[in-house]
C-alpha cells in the first residue's frame, strides 16, 4: 500500500493536470471502463441530507450531441470533438420537497429506513426547508439548492477523471430556458421532475494549458 505522502502528492498532482479543457483531441476516446469509473464517483458523491437530487445524461447520440452544440455556446467548441458529453440535472421541487413521493420511496425502499427513523428525519428535512434555508417559496429555491449538490458530484467526477489522466471542461455557457426546452422536447427531464444544472465535457486537450495559478493559501484559509 502506497504511504499517505505519496498518495497526498498524487493527488495534488492531479489538481494541477486538472484545467477546463478548451480543445479535446477528437481522435482519442476514454476507454470505456475508464469512464465507468469517472461516472461512479458522480454516483458515489455526497449531498445533503443524502437526497442524491441528480441524473447523468451521458449524450452519446450524434444528432442531440448537435442540437446541444448548437442550443449551448459554451458546448459548440466541445462538441463533437469531446470523447464523452454529460449533461447534469437537478431533481426540481416536485422530487425534493420535504413531503414529495421521490423522498418517500427513496428513503423507505431505496435506503431502507426504519418508519420511526424515518418520521423523524423527514420532519427534520421540513424544519431544515421551511425555516433554515427558507426553501419553500416559490419553485426556484429548491432547484437551485439541488443544483448546489450537483456541483459536488461535478467535482468529484473532474477530480477523478485528472486522477487517471483524463481532461475535462465544466460548462455553463448556456441559455437556461432554452436548455430545459431542449431536453423536455427530447423527453428527458419527466414532466418536470427535473431541470438542467450544468454539463460537462471529458476527452484528452490538444493543447498544454498555462501553469496554474491561484490566490496564496493565506489569502483563502483563515484559520480562527
Amino acid at each position: 500500500m502506497r504511504d499517505k505522502d505519496t498518495l497526498k502528492q498524487e493527488i495534488l498532482e492531479a489538481f494541477h493536470f486538472r484545467h477546463a479543457t478548451k480543445q479535446f483531441d477528437p481522435d482519442k476516446k476514454i476507454p470505456e471502463d475508464d469512464f465507468q469509473f469517472i461516472m461512479e464517483t458522480g454516483r458515489l458523491s455526497p449531498s445533503s441530507f443524502g437526497f442524491e437530487p441528480w441524473r447523468f445524461l451521458v449524450i452519446q447520440s450524434e444528432e442531440m450531441r448537435e442540437k446541444i452544440k448548437n442550443a449551448a455556446w459554451g458546448a459548440y467548441g466541445k462538441l463533437p470533438e469531446a470523447s464523452h458529453f454529460v449533461v447534469i440535472l437537478s431533481r426540481t421541487k416536485l422530487d425534493t420537497e420535504y413531503n414529495s413521493a421521490y423522498l418517500q420511496d427513496h428513503f423507505k425502499n431505496g435506503k431502507n429506513m426504519p418508519e420511526e427513523n424515518f418520521k423523524k428525519y423527514m420532519q427534520r428535512i421540513e424544519e431544515f426547508q421551511k425555516e433554515d434555508f427558507k426553501l419553500l417559496d416559490g419553485d426556484r429555491p429548491l432547484l437551485d439548492w439541488a443544483g448546489k449538490q450537483t456541483y459536488i458530484a461535478l467535482a468529484n467526477m473532474m477530480t477523478a477523471a485528472a486522477q487517471i489522466g483524463v481532461d475535462s471542461c465544466p460548462i455553463e455557457g448556456f441559455n437556461m430556458d432554452k436548455m430545459n426546452k431542449l431536453l423536455a422536447d427530447e423527453g428527458l427531464l419527466e414532466d418536470g421532475h427535473f431541470g438542467i444544472s450544468v454539463m460537462v465535457a471529458f476527452g484528452y486537450r490538444v493543447n498544454e494549458p498555462a501553469e496554474k495559478s491561484r490566490r496564496p493559501f493565506d489569502d483563502i484559509v483563515k484559520f480562527i
